[in-house]
């Protein structure tokens, strides 16, 4: 058996409403707030560097889940690529940091996956390798940065926040018992969204710095393949987790921790899977903090109350490339 025993989230203090949007980008308020769906999000403050909100997040998980670094076997680092560093394993610092002296350390890249993908990595570690008691899925994420808002291709982008999330997953105890996943990539939509400079292709240079941010080179083209696609792989990821779960249609699901969307996206889907709004946390109040999302919902779910003992949830998330993944878990109060 594979547990989340321990949730830590970490977001910064610094935060930009949806006024602060619309100014930055010439949008009305009243769209930023009900068509792209935000209210507020997080922004990085001085020191809020990528890396390091992950391991705020991993301290406030071990701290949920009453264990120390030295129990650590193994540390997933879900950090993402824009980070204090450009050619740099955030993972291994992230351990030395944290003071997990046992453990080994490996980085993970699926953009804004890596939390469910790692979380499956960390089940399937467990079940293979009987040395392996306790796996760290941790990083951060601030790819908001990178986000023009005078550009309107990117207009998706906008509500890119800031943020660490962590998961302390071991082979008992009370929390969130990881259950079936499933995952879906399409290479076809690889080079939609981009960064231009700063790679081989085109090294960053003192004339093409101001490149360095997302660009997506044909929009309407990615538009008219993403859109119907995407929902039917975002439903049919969370049926089949649901499926490899026990769970007969995903509608029985007590709770789904999806990612910030734009807010008819977000009901498409509830409605595709027929879950009542009820059963899901719309993060206006936090924009879209990367991979880390789907932690944040669950741990609001915990929080708030919506969760009984034994409830099924699914965590779902997509990120540009394209991926879909989800993964259920039932949580227990008790080990």
């Amino acid at each position: 058996m594979s547990v989340i025993r321990g949730l830590g989230i970490y977001l910064p203090e610094t935060r930009h409403s949806a006024a602060d949007i619309a100014a930055r980008s010439g949008l009305p308020e009243a769209v930023v707030r009900d068509k792209l769906g935000i209210v507020s999000k997080s922004v990085a403050g001085p020191d809020d560097h990528t890396s390091q909100m992950g391991i705020r997040a991993a301290r406030a998980a071990l701290a949920d889940a009453d264990m120390s670094a030295a129990a650590i076997d193994v540390l997933i680092c879900i950090t993402d690529e824009y980070k204090e560093y450009p050619v740099w394993t955030a993972g291994i610092h992230a351990a030395h940091a944290l003071g997990a002296t046992h453990a080994y350390a490996f980085d993970l890249g699926q953009k804004c996956g890596s939390a469910v993908l790692g979380l499956k990595l960390a089940q399937d570690m467990l079940r293979s390798d009987p040395d392996i008691d306790t796996v760290l899925v941790a990083g951060g994420y601030r790819n908001g940065d990178l986000v023009d808002y005078r550009d309107a291709d990117t207009r998706f982008l906008y509500n890119l926040a800031a943020g660490g999330g962590a998961a302390l997953v071991t082979r008992d105890g009370p929390g969130f018992e990881i259950l079936g996943s499933a995952f879906r990539t399409d290479g076809s939509f690889s080079e939609d969204v981009i960064v231009p400079v700063g790679g081989t292709r085109r090294p960053l240079t003192a004339d093409n710095v101001a490149e360095f941010r997302f660009r997506v080179p044909d929009l309407a083209g990615m538009k008219a393949r993403l859109e119907q696609r995407s929902l039917d792989h975002f439903v049919g990821v969370i049926e089949q987790a649901c499926a490899r779960s026990g769970l007969a249609r995903a509608a029985e699901l007590d709770y789904l921790a999806l990612l910030h969307m734009k807010r008819s996206a977000h009901d498409a889907i509830l409605q595709r899977l027929g879950i009542p709004a009820e059963r899901s946390i719309y993060l206006s109040d936090y924009g879209h903090v990367g991979q880390i999302d789907p932690l944040l919902s669950l741990k609001l779910a915990r929080e708030q109350g919506r969760l009984r003992d034994g409830a099924l949830c699914v965590l779902a998330a997509a990120g540009i490339g394209y991926v879909w993944n989800a993964l259920c878990v039932r949580y227990r109060e008790a080990a």
